[in-house]
């Protein structure tokens, strides 16, 4: 699926990330961190192989998706573009005829205060900026930043956050911040982080 397709994509991913945050009974949580370690396009028993969390084989021949077993963080091992996340819930590394084709996520395992979500959020630009990614379609969708007038777009229900980032012509990435009401705690603002990354396609 294309980054283009933003929104409908955007609005499927804060659903389900909410159903498996939310909803979805304890999953099994280890005490080493286990991680998913890829980089897209690679053939998926090399990531199964490298990975410390367990996720279950492709299918050949198929395009879909499989979750890891357990809360597991993604270690991107691009050589040059390599960052990792935060322990997450949601987790869906999708394949394409037995390759890995794209990463869905969301890099936490509740729903986050905003000091909190702002936290991940900028640690993660800091990783992508020192590893050579660059922001895109910054002049609509521009990094986030610890300011007031980001603080009062994103608790707003009906804003939220997007930004872009793009490594070379090898990958890009769309994060999205968005508010949500959470049941367990409904005098606290909470928010969802959600994350993208496909391989760079041209003019995108």
């Amino acid at each position: 699926m294309s980054l283009t397709h933003r929104l409908g994509w955007r609005s499927g991913v804060a659903v389900l990330a909410t159903m498996v945050l939310l909803t979805l009974a304890p999953i099994e949580v280890l005490s080493d961190e286990p991680e998913i370690a890829l980089v897209i396009g690679e053939p998926w028993e090399d990531m199964r192989r490298r990975s410390s969390a367990e996720i279950d084989p492709a299918i050949a021949g198929h395009y879909w998706g499989q979750m890891p077993k357990s809360d597991a963080r993604l270690r991107f091992t691009d050589s040059q573009y390599g960052f990792v996340t935060p322990l997450a819930r949601y987790f869906s590394v999708s394949f394409d005829d037995e390759r890995v084709s794209n990463v869905r996520m969301s890099p936490q395992i509740e729903p986050l205060l905003l000091d909190d979500t702002l936290k991940v959020v900028l640690d993660l630009q800091d990783q992508w900026h020192r590893a050579g990614w660059v922001p895109a379609r910054v002049t609509r969708y521009p990094s986030f930043a610890d300011t007031p007038q980001w603080r009062d777009q994103l608790r707003d229900v009906n804003k939220g956050g997007t930004a872009y980032w793009r490594a070379g012509d090898k990958y890009q990435l769309m994060l999205v911040v968005s508010r949500f009401e959470d049941k367990k705690r409904p005098t606290e603002e909470r928010y969802l982080i959600t994350l993208a990354i496909h391989k760079s396609r041209g003019g995108q």
